[in-house]
Order: structure tokens, then C-alpha cells, then sequence
């Protein structure tokens, strides 16, 4: 065994593909649009665009840490550095939290648009449902095995399909809309700020915004895969922001698109892949379905890949820093592939997918999961963006623009994130608490700071 990840195996190119990967808009808007349309209804489109901001901000965080430390744990590390060892711990443990909490939950579309092939009333069945993620489980986690460029080589194939499909999806959804009744009543007032600031309401908008974060997240990957990225100080920070671009589009686009073609009521209460719902309301037919369906199960593998990837980056990381035991920090010597970590994410999912089988339905397992998993990623891209904000506090003696693009909008950017994942603790029902909040928790009992070593030096500015 070593302990040595394999450098330079990506490209900037490939960077960028894994950060769109990682947010898999085909998987997330099946995912959580129809949810964040149910709880937030016409203003939708409006969400979506508000916290594309602190979205933006943290990407520029994770830019210029990633310039500073590249490293394989990436908030993990950089949390540590700044604030010690103890919220380092945590930042990582929230990392691998959300995203065992989201391939478990993330396979369910995946599994949907199979069962569309067969008939779509099938669905719905949660044991037909469970079963199959379990399969595509592990098929996903063997092509981890064989290591990141087999990876990265499947990933940009399904990636280039995900997009071609999403663009002509989206397209024909407004040429069938032009000039036809809309489902919602919609108008421009809806969406001036007196009147979504005097109709929006708290709960509302802390629900809506967990689902958003959801939507948004998964480019960080590209910051776990800086020690594998040829010139990884740059393109992986790159790589994650130029993807948060990409999506700002495309979830602008089908929040717009679906309140156009599909009511709110039918939208809320679809069970997995809305993007089919969306192709039939287009009129592309049954056969414009079933691509769709295609597009959403490359874009479940491809997201639910990316995820595996960041949870065993970090937990590689973590024992390779001695935050978790260091049998963790050893990879494949071939392959170069966290051995240690691949097995302990094959049991983990496996269990937790088995325990899925118990939730009463589809949309149930859905909806929990993606206010849990915004909650945790609420905390740690938050404490990501108060480091950048910390180093960079002093930026304005040299550099005024990195003071306000590394500093200062992502500090507010993290506050932001913080206060609302807060606030959403309180609107929570007993069983995404357990889910959100107790599985973060249970991070402080293995938290063992005596062999635990922080690497790493943050610079006072940024190098461009």
C-alpha cells in the first residue's frame, strides 16, 4: 500500500466536467425541483437566482484556498489551518455526511427513470425502488475501483450527452410554450421585489433555500481532485467555478420552463423525474421521455460518482492526517484509488440504502434527504467561505480586489449560508432532524486530536 494519490492524471477540461458532474442538473432537478416548486410555488425562478450569489461567493473561496493549499481533504485542511483542528474535523465530517446522505438518496432518480422504461407506475414502488439502488450502487462504486481517468473518461461521455439533452429539452419546452396558456398564472409582478418580499415567508424561504444550496452543490469536487489535477493550484478552482456557471443557467432555465409547462400541484408531488413529466408537457412524446430518462440516469451515475469521489478523497485525507485512523490514508498501488476508504463506502452506502426500504414512499425519501443534505453542506461551505474571508481580512493593504472577491463577498456569502441553516433547524420534522443534525453530531465522538496534524500554510494574498 501507499499513501500517494496519482498527480497530473486530470486536465483543466476534465476539471470542469466533474465540477458539472458533481451538481448533476439532470439528477437534481428531477431531485428537488419539483420540491422546491411545492414549497415555494411561483417564486421559484427567484430563489434559484438569489442563491446562485453566496453560490458564486463560495466557488471564489474555494478559487483562492484551493490556490493557496491544493489538497486532498479541501475544506478539511483549510478549515483546520485557520480555525483548528476541531472545526477542520468537522468541515470534513459534514463533507462526508452530505454526501453519504445523497448517494443513498441520490440512486432513487436513477432507479425511476429505469422503472420508466418498463412503466412508469412502477416508480413509486419504494422495496422495486430500493433494490435497484442498491444495484447501481455498486456498479457506480466498481468504476470508482478501476481509478480517476476511467472515471474522468466516462464521466465527460455522459456529461456531453446530460447537456445536449437539458438544451434541447429546455428548448423545445419554450417553443412549445410560445403562445400557448400557461399552466400557472404567471406574471412580471410576481417577480418584482415588493412582492416577493411582502409574500414570502420565513419558513418558506429557509425550506427553499436548503433546496437551492442542494441544486447548486457538488462543483466542489473539483477542489478534493486538486493533488490528481495537472496544475491543481489553478485549474481546480477554476474547474468548480466555471461549472457554478453552467448551472446558474440551466436551473434558471427548467425553474422558468416548469412553472410554464406543469402545475404546481402536479410539479410538487412528482415522485423522481420531473425532467420525463417535462418532455411529455414539451410534447416530445413518449420517446422524448425515454431520452430524457436516459440524460437523467448518466447524470445519476455521473453525480453520484463525483460524490463517491469526495467522500473517499476526504476520508483518504483524514487518515492520511491522522484525523480519522491512518488505515484510511492508504491507496490502491495500482490504481492509486483510497483502498481503506472505498470498502468503508461500499458497507455505509449498502446499509443505508437497505434502510431507505423502511420510508413510506419515494417523495418522502426524496424531500428528507434534500433538506438534511442542504443543511450540511449549508455548514461547511460556510466555514469554507469565513476562512477565505479570515486570510484574506488584511488583502485591502495590497489588493482592494481581492479583498472584496476573496474577502468580503465570501464572508457575507458564509453568514448567509449559516444563518439560514439555522434558522432551518426549526422547521424541520423529527426524522430529516435525526437525518441532518444527528449524523453531523454523531462527528464528535470520533474526534481523536492527538494524532491529528494540520498541514499547510495560508498565505496573506492569494497568488493570481
Amino acid at each position: 500500500m501507499t499513501h500517494s494519490l496519482r498527480k497530473d492524471s486530470l486536465s483543466f477540461f476534465e476539471s470542469l466536467t466533474l465540477g458539472v458532474a458533481g451538481s448533476g442538473p439532470a439528477n437534481a432537478i428531477s431531485l428537488a425541483m419539483g420540491a422546491l416548486i411545492g414549497t415555494a410555488g411561483l417564486r421559484s425562478p427567484l430563489y434559484v437566482l438569489i442563491f446562485a450569489v453566496p453560490m458564486l461567493g463560495i466557488a471564489l473561496a474555494y478559487k483562492a484556498l484551493n490556490r493557496r493549499v491544493a489538497h486532498a481533504g479541501a475544506a478539511f485542511n483549510w478549515v483546520g489551518l485557520a480555525f483548528g483542528k476541531f472545526h477542520g474535523f468537522m468541515s470534513g465530517w459534514a463533507l462526508i455526511t452530505a454526501q453519504m446522505i445523497f448517494i443513498i438518496s441520490g440512486v432513487v432518480p436513477l432507479s425511476t427513470a429505469v422503472l420508466d422504461f418498463i412503466n412508469p407506475a412502477l416508480a413509486s414502488s419504494v422495496p422495486l425502488t430500493t433494490g435497484l439502488s442498491a444495484l447501481w450502487f455498486l456498479a457506480i462504486v466498481g468504476v470508482i475501483m478501476l481509478g480517476i481517468k476511467m472515471t474522468s473518461y466516462l464521466q465527460i461521455m455522459m456529461v456531453a450527452f446530460e447537456m445536449l439533452v437539458l438544451l434541447g429539452v429546455g428548448i423545445a419546452a419554450l417553443v412549445h410554450a410560445h403562445g400557448a396558456p400557461f399552466a400557472n398564472p404567471l406574471s412580471w409582478h410576481d417577480y418584482t421585489p415588493g412582492f416577493f418580499f411582502s409574500t414570502a415567508t420565513l419558513p418558506e424561504f429557509s425550506a427553499a433555500a436548503l433546496m437551492v444550496i442542494f441544486l447548486y452543490w457538488g462543483w466542489d469536487v473539483t477542489a478534493n481532485l486538486g493533488e490528481e489535477t495537472a496544475n491543481g493550484e489553478h485549474a481546480a478552482g477554476n474547474g468548480g467555478l466555471s461549472g457554478v456557471f453552467v448551472t446558474i443557467f440551466l436551473y434558471s432555465l427548467y425553474a422558468a420552463v416548469t412553472l410554464v409547462l406543469l402545475s404546481a400541484a402536479d410539479t410538487a408531488t412528482d415522485s423522481g423525474n420531473l425532467l420525463y413529466s417535462l418532455a411529455l408537457a414539451a410534447g416530445l412524446g413518449r420517446t422524448g421521455g425515454l431520452i430524457v430518462s436516459v440524460a437523467v440516469i448518466f447524470s445519476s451515475v455521473a453525480t453520484v460518482q463525483t460524490g463517491m469521489l469526495q467522500v473517499t478523497r476526504t476520508l483518504f485525507a483524514m487518515g492520511r492526517d491522522g484525523a480519522l485512523p491512518f488505515s484510511f490514508g492508504t491507496v490502491h498501488p495500482r490504481t492509486r484509488n483510497p483502498s481503506t476508504a472505498t470498502w468503508w463506502l461500499i458497507g455505509t452506502g449498502l446499509a443505508g440504502i437497505l434502510v431507505t426500504g423502511f420510508m413510506p414512499s419515494v417523495s418522502s425519501i426524496l424531500a428528507d434527504a434534500v433538506a438534511a443534505t442542504g443543511l450540511q453542506v449549508a455548514y461547511y461551505f460556510g466555514m469554507a467561505g469565513l476562512v477565505s474571508a479570515w486570510v484574506h481580512r488584511d488583502a485591502f493593504r495590497t489588493s482592494w480586489r481581492q479583498f472584496l472577491l476573496y474577502g468580503v463577498f465570501p464572508g457575507l456569502s458564509a453568514v448567509g449560508l449559516i444563518v439560514v441553516g439555522i434558522y432551518a433547524i426549526t422547521t424541520f420534522n423529527l426524522t430529516t432532524a435525526c437525518v441532518g443534525i444527528g449524523t453531523l453530531l454523531a462527528g464528535v465522538l470520533f474526534f481523536r486530536p492527538r494524532r491529528y496534524i494540520v498541514e499547510g500554510e495560508m498565505l496573506a494574498v492569494t497568488p493570481e
